[in-house]
């Protein structure tokens, strides 16, 4: 599970129910009209839905998850791996990668070497690649403009729930006591609007983003590495240049990489997230 979104999910409606609470209300008004509820969640995602094709409906369950679930790349493990293919390919030449090759559990880094080996021209390999890293930012895309689209919306629904619920106002006007219920329940559309909004619709658009990019990057410096590879550079060198994607606090210099053992490239269960 990804801790961020969850703690940052819990610490927005804390906030919210203590401050509701300090300013004399109670948690239980949220609630006190479900029509305001019914009308802002219904009516932004219907409006969302009429703007998104069909196969990306279908994917909202997936998109929600992605944004509740991490994605385990290890950069420093898939530069390590780098390293080494480099190395035995410089000394054994790229046929000798076969093997290691069908060992990669990451389908993307696996296909790379695997056309490295093959013989395919630099140039069409970094086509090909790169394609496929466009058009699963692509595919992200889908799923982050779902819910913007849906975060513009809900507020507007929130007006017209207002709205709605002080026509209903005006015509109590004879009955002074039930003005002032009448009038909450109509603000508390627009509550739900704003709060639907800026709590679950751009917040899960903005993770699924942050989240596309992080991979993105990822797969251009395993790109970088498999034609680094395929030009037979000197495996300091690509090291070295694969280590400028990380921050400075992660580089790891190559005495302190050879002190550490390397494990399994994690990166294969990355590639979930590209459907």
């Amino acid at each position: 599970m990804d801790i961020a979104t969850i703690a940052g999910l819990i610490l927005a409606l804390t906030t919210l129910v203590v401050v509701l609470i300090m300013d004399g209300g109670s948690p239980a008004e949220l609630f006190a009209a479900p029509s305001a509820i019914i009308l802002i969640i219904g009516g932004s995602m219907g409006a969302t839905i009429i703007t998104s094709p069909l196969k990306t409906v279908l994917k909202l369950p997936q998109f929600i998850m992605q944004a509740f679930t991490t994605r385990n790349f290890d950069a420093k493990e898939t530069i390590e791996l780098l390293t080494k293919l480099a190395d035995k390919a410089r000394r054994e030449g790229l046929l000798a990668l076969e093997e290691d090759s069908k060992k990669i559990p990451d389908a993307f880094l696996k296909k790379g070497i695997m056309m490295v080996v093959d013989g395919v021209d630099p140039e069409q390999v970094a086509a090909i690649m790169e394609t496929t890293v466009e058009q699963m930012r692509a595919r992200h895309k889908q799923g982050i403009g779902f819910f913007t689209a849906a975060g513009g919306f809900a507020p507007t629904f929130g007006i017209i729930g207002t709205v709605m619920g002080l026509i209903n106002v005006l015509k109590q006007l004879d009955n002074p006591s039930a003005l002032g219920e009448a009038i909450a329940a109509a603000f508390l559309a627009t509550l739900w609007g704003l709060l639907t909004a800026n709590l679950i619709y751009l917040p899960i658009g903005g993770k699924l983003k942050s989240k596309s990019e992080e991979e993105a990057r990822n797969r251009y410096m395993q790109l970088e590495g498999i034609l680094s590879i395929q030009a037979g550079e000197n495996p300091r060198i690509v090291r070295d240049k694969l280590s400028a994607f990380l921050p400075p606090s992660e580089i790891v210099s190559e005495e302190d990489a050879g002190k550490a053992p390397v494990k399994k490239v994690a990166a294969g269960k990355a590639e979930k997230a590209q459907a």
